[in-house]
């Protein structure tokens, strides 16, 4: 156990520890005990029955999921891609040092940022007449680019001030500062809220379906829409969420292999050096 690993918290004792167990199985049996009840009452509906599971099979509405899914994988992508250049874009207006500019972005970001996402995807939608798909990657985008600026904002001011002032003195711009100091080391601890960030893109995907945009949940409720038994939607609900946790599981062990390629290689750590010989001069030195 490392001195840093305890700087903000005291080892726990035998004591806490057997307490923190306890709380963990009993929350395990909390939890057990609450999916226990939601099979039952599954069971008890007639939710897995042949009947209700049967239509999946069919080779029609396998196509319909699959090209609904494609969809919300292509209305991520893109609202993914254009809300990291755009949170960037405005970050970089917020921490400039033109006061016109610092002011514009910080009206942009706070604007679209209490905005409710669904207002804007209906009002490019149907005020501006736009189509369903860059509706909707246009309300992801303003939405969670400037949700993301913020964190791209909070990232690179939590970065030490000595090291800004370390590569200033070097008589590094303040491009190649943002560039080479502080962005890198801001993204990397802000990664973790860029990609939950990312997740919020991905589920709000599912608000396509109110524009009739045929994405993943729209291809579901389809689906449940032409079935002729009880509860339809239950059987469909089974199917689809697994598929968008898995997803949003996907996106998580993203993140964790991206954190692990932006560690320092071995190769550039700093090679131990074994104490000099009495006598011994350094380099340059006469």
């Amino acid at each position: 156990m490392t001195a840093a690993s305890t700087a903000l918290y005291d080892i726990p004792g035998p004591a806490t520890r057997k307490r923190h167990f306890l709380y963990g199985v009993v929350s395990a049996l909390c939890i057990a005990a609450l999916a226990g009840w939601v099979v039952y009452l599954l069971f008890d509906t007639d939710q897995f029955t042949a009947a209700k599971w049967n239509p999946f099979a069919y080779e029609g509405i396998q196509e319909l999921l699959l090209r609904g899914l494609g969809n919300t994988l292509k209305a991520f992508a893109y609202a993914a891609v254009l809300s990291l250049a755009l949170g960037a874009l405005l970050a970089t207006g917020r921490l400039s040092e033109h006061r016109p500019l610092r002011w514009l972005a910080t009206l942009l970001v706070e604007f679209f940022r209490a905005m409710p996402v669904l207002v804007m995807i209906f009002f490019i939608f149907v005020a501006l007449k736009v189509q369903p798909l860059p509706a909707l990657v246009a309300g992801l985008t303003l939405y969670n680019g400037s949700v993301l600026a913020e964190v791209f904002r909070t990232g690179v001011n939590s970065v030490e001030r000595g090291q800004r002032e370390a590569a200033y003195s070097l008589g590094m711009r303040k491009t190649q500062v943002m560039t080479y100091v502080l962005v890198p080391q801001g993204v990397r601890a802000m990664m973790p809220t860029i990609i939950s960030q990312l997740v919020v893109a991905l589920k709000d995907t599912s608000l396509g379906f109110l524009i009739t945009y045929e994405e993943f949940l729209h291809a579901g409720k389809l689906i449940a829409s032409n079935l002729d038994y009880d509860l339809p939607f239950i059987p469909v609900v089974m199917v689809i969420s697994p598929i968008y946790i898995g997803m949003c599981m996907l996106l998580s062990w993203f993140a964790q292999w991206v954190a692990k390629r932006e560690k320092r290689s071995p190769k550039t750590e700093a090679v131990d050096v074994g104490p000099a010989e009495p006598g011994t001069l350094l380099p340059g030195v006469r």
